[in-house]
């Protein structure tokens, strides 16, 4: 498996050893650097080789804010920070994710596998591409193209330009973001309810508090933004 070349960058020890021990626990990721000084940081993000970023937000002298400006050619970026009011600016700067803390395992857990999932995707770009009609979307994969129905799809989940079409059996892969997708006649059964998610209707089971329950199980986040979205659709 290659490795995901990263950097850590957080002010505050506890949560900066927090993170690096997340990451030690997954084997595709390398860390190449740990600061607690965003000053620091700014020599290694010129001078190596990175595939993903932790930033913190809130620091001394340079934000994870203008971090990230200062380094758009890193392909992954992940904000990590107390302060949600910084989440539609982090976004606009192309961040994969943006967690809250205090951070739990479990959420850097589901970060960490859509990195993997992403930069798969990017170094496979040109083998994923897909035509739509007649209420099936065609999925190239390698030399063959698979039929997926999408009465069959369970929801579909955005990694920046790329979605997830997701069913009961498998994860398919393609090079449209969620929003252009979303956008075809053969996808109007599917209602948005988060930046990163959209469900199919007839497979919402049950709408909780902060997720939507399908009928096999799955659990998807709900957005603060789209829940008056939802409650029309209720």
């Amino acid at each position: 498996m290659e490795s995901r070349r990263c950097i850590i960058v957080d002010d505050i020890e506890i949560d900066r050893l927090t993170v690096l021990s997340f990451v030690k626990k997954f084997p595709f990721f390398e860390v190449v650097g740990v600061f607690g000084s965003s000053k620091d940081a700014l020599l290694a993000l010129t001078n190596d080789r990175i595939d993903v970023a932790f930033f913190d937000i809130d620091m001394p002298q340079y934000s994870g804010i203008d971090l990230r400006k200062k380094a758009l050619e890193i392909p992954v970026c992940v904000f990590i920070t107390s302060h949600t009011e910084y989440a539609v600016e982090g976004f606009e700067l192309d961040a994969l994710d943006y967690i809250v803390k205090p951070l739990t395992f479990e959420r850097f857990s589901q970060t960490a596998h859509r990195i993997d999932t992403y930069l798969d995707l990017k170094s496979k770009a040109a083998l994923f591409e897909a035509t739509i009609g007649g209420g099936a979307i065609f999925i190239k994969e390698g030399h063959a193209k698979t039929k997926v129905n999408l009465t069959d799809v369970l929801y579909l989940e955005a990694l920046k330009n790329y979605t997830l079409i997701v069913t009961k059996e498998k994860k398919h892969k393609v090079l449209l973001n969620i929003g252009s997708l979303l956008k075809e006649p053969d996808f109007q059964s599917f209602i948005r309810i988060h930046r990163g998610f959209a469900v199919q209707k007839h497979f919402v089971k049950k709408i909780h508090a902060l997720e939507v329950e399908l009928i096999n199980g799955a659990m998807v986040p709900i957005g603060r933004s789209y829940k008056e979205q939802i409650q029309l659709y209720l």
